[in-house]
């Protein structure tokens, strides 16, 4: 009943947030013919006009077909290679005679339908009741941080404060929605946001020290473009906390649940006992999540790494991006390390006061009841 009211209350949240407004609207094509023109200008600037003709899949031009081009030069990061069947997604701008369409890029958006499929259902099988609510949470982040931290800041508002919010609001719905609402939960929520806001500090002191700019890469600038007011700097620390998020809390749960586990079997345990007992199973977890943050940096950033063969070591390391991107797999390891002791110390004390905060309840209502029928 307790999870139920908790699906109803997100509900009620993403009601209240606000969305995105996209100001480009986008038709889905087909191309059925393609036939090819040398437009070059000359060996050092090859270039060839595609001109396919485009089935409208979608919109009030449905079934329609229109010649569209498509110039394909000698840079692979902006050409867009149309073969024969691609779906393709078009943009579209009203003129004179109706509504114009231009190729704006492949459609994609199947491949990972597929694959989030396939992984639900993975989810679903493997994980059974929980992997519902597991999925429900992941739903839940993604759309928060669409929903309610990308309007925040592209409103105005401070984004490492709007991502603490979201990170309070996610948290506290995976952990209550997976681990039901109870001391071990509460536990592991504690520890994950208070290793947060380590993070965040600990970014921000970064940030500032390395005199980091924000922009690390093309997707900064792109934003920069459009949007020069936003604080560059603190969306950067918020990309570290967010990118914490995820770990802090595997490693929270695991913690707490090992502790109220070991609780649960011998209730004589004193809180010293449980959080030796959690710091242990941290000490385990350790060396392979701090493993895995740190891969997951390094592998978002191997085309950094790459270049690292051409440019002076001490150079490349002192770049912007590439001290950006260290800086944060060392943050994000340093809150990982300590989410261990954090949680560890608020389980063990928690579960251990919840527990004899109820049995005293208890002891009062038998008395109470005890009571009531001596004087029956």
């Amino acid at each position: 009943m307790k999870k139920i009211f908790i699906i109803i209350s997100l509900f009620l949240i993403f009601i209240c947030g606000n969305s995105i407004n996209a100001e480009e609207v986008f038709t889905l094509g087909k191309a059925h013919n393609i036939q090819y023109e040398d437009i070059s200008l000359g060996a050092d600037n090859p270039q060839v006009k595609q001109i396919i003709d485009v089935e409208i899949l979608n919109g009030k031009d449905k079934g329609n077909t229109y010649k569209l081009e498509n110039i394909i030069g000698s840079n692979p990061y902006y050409d867009i290679h149309v073969h024969l069947k691609d779906k393709l997604l078009l943009h579209t701008e009203p003129s004179e005679n109706g509504t114009e369409y231009f190729i704006a890029d492949l459609y994609r958006m199947n491949v990972l339908f597929f694959l989030a499929g396939l992984f639900c259902i993975l989810v679903l099988i493997i994980g059974g009741k929980k992997g519902l609510f597991s999925l429900i949470s992941i739903g839940t982040t993604v759309l928060l941080i669409f929903s309610v931290l990308c309007p925040m800041i592209l409103a105005g508002a401070p984004p490492l404060a709007g991502t603490i919010l979201v990170c309070l609001l996610s948290t506290a719905v995976t952990m209550y929605l997976v681990g039901g609402i109870n001391s071990k939960s509460t536990s592991a929520a504690a520890g994950t946001i208070i290793s947060l806001i380590i993070a965040g500090v600990a970014s921000l002191l970064t940030i500032k020290f390395a005199k980091l700019t924000g922009f690390s890469d093309e997707t900064t600038l792109y934003l920069y473009s459009s949007h020069p007011e936003l604080n560059f700097t603190s969306i950067t620390a918020s990309v570290i906390i967010i990118a914490a998020l995820g770990a802090c809390m595997d490693i929270a749960m695991s913690i707490a649940s090992t502790v109220n586990e070991i609780y649960q079997t011998n209730k004589t345990l004193t809180v010293k006992d449980l959080f030796k007992a959690g710091m242990n199973v941290g000490r385990d977890i350790i060396g392979t999540m701090a493993n895995t943050l740190i891969l997951v940096y390094m592998g978002g950033s191997l085309t950094l790494l790459l270049l690292a063969g051409g440019i002076d070591a001490y150079k490349f390391f002192n770049l912007n991006a590439v001290v950006t991107e260290i800086a944060s797999a060392i943050i994000g390891s340093i809150a990982l390390l300590l989410c261990v002791p954090i949680t560890a110390i608020i389980s063990a004390k928690l579960i251990k006061f919840t527990d004899e905060k109820l049995k005293k309840r208890d002891i009062i209502e038998l008395d109470n009841m005890i009571k009531g029928d001596n004087n029956d």
